[in-house]
């Protein structure tokens, strides 16, 4: 599996326009280097900061994280919007892998999320359809038309509940749903149901809302259908 990599980029500095050398990690291994799971949960992984002026920012660039231990990869590609990764090489290098969770994932949020998810050993088929079904419930509560935005905050086995903090309105305010774990257990039964094609799928895919609403839809659609036939 992938090794922490690290390439050395000249980066000009916004602020006073001297240049500085950036040391970026382009993928992590935190099997092998344990510190840098926390480094990429905090985002200091990604901090850079100017040796001239002191100006600091958090840089944004692909890096494939990999936990060997609890076997998924998570590859963070800013602003991706592709279901699946086009890039031949990379699958070509990791084709006899089996058994691993692979992801794209186009934002910093999204990133922890699943490393978070995966880490608990949940199904991130099944959280992103329970999500959806409790942004449902959410945007009711609040009176709007949908909410987008939300991620796994919580999970816990003891209180048998998980919980999602959402993000409603333009002002993006914070809001935590929490929800018992049997949605949860009805989500991984619709996946195992509807989702078995995308489980087999080798490649590095992206699994996020507009995943959750198309798997959703088959759901519906296939209880009105099995409705309509009882009564032919």
């Amino acid at each position: 599996m992938a090794n922490t990599g690290i390439i050395k980029k000249r980066i000009v500095c916004p602020k006073c326009n001297e240049t500085t050398v950036a040391r970026l990690f382009t993928s992590i291994n935190v099997t092998n280097v344990k510190e840098l799971r926390e480094k990429a949960m905090n985002e200091s992984l990604f901090k850079w900061k100017c040796q001239s002026c002191g100006y600091s920012a958090r840089l944004t660039y692909p890096v494939l994280y990999n936990d060997m231990k609890k076997r998924f990869m998570i590859y963070l590609i800013p602003k991706i919007d592709h279901f699946q990764l086009a890039d031949k090489a990379l699958e070509e290098h990791f084709k006899n892998l089996k058994h691993i969770n692979k992801r794209i994932v186009p934002d910093f949020n999204t990133f922890k999320e699943k490393i978070f998810i995966f880490e608990s050993g949940l199904d991130d088929m099944a959280v992103e359809l329970t999500k959806l079904a409790i942004s449902k419930i959410v945007a009711k509560k609040h009176n709007v038309k949908e909410i987008k935005e939300g991620y796994l905050s919580m999970y816990n086995t003891e209180n048998n509940t998980m919980g999602f903090t959402f993000f409603i309105g333009e002002e993006r305010t914070p809001y935590v749903q929490s929800a018992r774990l049997e949605i949860y257990g009805k989500s991984v039964s619709v996946v195992n149901e509807l989702a078995v094609k995308d489980k087999k799928l080798k490649g590095f895919i992206r699994i996020d809302r507009e995943w959750a609403e198309n798997i959703l839809y088959r759901y519906k659609r296939g209880r009105q259908v099995a409705k309509q036939s009882r009564y032919l």
